[in-house]
């Protein structure tokens, strides 16, 4: 009888054994794979980096909507059609300095 429970007992040992082996390969071949997508996919810089990352999302949205109503006021307020597109043209080449002047935290 005890032969019998020591075959059947190393039976269960070997079979959890063998699981084991291929939980083990199976964790390294994933980790494998997670190394190569990490090496292959680019690095998102986190932080502020680029010029839209220098102001808020709500700097963001303002200097929009301000834009847009500044554009919508010259298209509703100036009847001539070359002053329209040269207020335009200035309003846009002026923004970037408004914005900095507006919004610039180094001072």
């Amino acid at each position: 009888m005890s032969k019998e429970r020591a075959r059947r007992r190393e039976a269960r040992e070997a079979q959890l054994e063998a699981e084991r082996a291929v939980r083990r390969r199976r964790a390294a071949r994933r980790e494998r794979r997670r190394a190569l997508v990490r090496r292959l996919t680019p690095r998102l810089r986190r932080g502020r980096t680029g010029r839209l990352r220098r102001h808020t999302r709500g700097e963001r949205a303002a200097i929009v909507l301000l834009t847009g109503a500044a554009l919508a006021g010259i298209w509703t307020l100036v009847d001539d059609l070359a002053l329209r597109l040269a207020l335009v043209v200035l309003l846009l080449l002026v923004l970037p300095a408004i914005v900095v002047i507006a919004l610039d935290r180094r001072t």
